[in-house]
């Protein structure tokens, strides 16, 4: 099912099944966005490309990753993540997930 629905939306802390870190979904892409090369080197366990991929803050961290829909799932304790370029995706974190935008008033 070519570009499936995100399970996963900008903010939510997930954790990674195979490498064992935490993070923040900073992007959606709806289908794998990356170059045929990049797939071949890095993404060993050739996960589909017709279904969503992430860029994600990962915890503890400064650089990001681009992960398959199928290698995460939602972090059971959605505890903040400490990353140098969180502020600039997120304004705030609402104790389980972070928000983009100014905070309403």
């Amino acid at each position: 099912m070519p570009g499936a629905t995100a399970r996963f939306h900008v903010g939510q802390i997930v954790h990674h099944q195979l490498f064992g870190y935490r993070g923040a979904v900073f992007d959606v892409d709806p289908v794998f966005s990356g170059s045929e090369e990049w797939y071949a080197v890095v993404a060993r366990s050739r996960p589909p490309k017709d279904a969503p991929w992430y860029h994600v803050l990962v915890h503890d961290a400064d650089h990001t990753t681009y992960v398959a829909e199928r290698n995460l799932a939602a972090d059971p304790d959605p505890a903040q993540i400490d990353h140098p370029m969180l502020g600039e995706f997120f304004s705030l974190y609402d104790g389980s997930r972070y928000l983009t935008g100014d905070p309403a008033n």
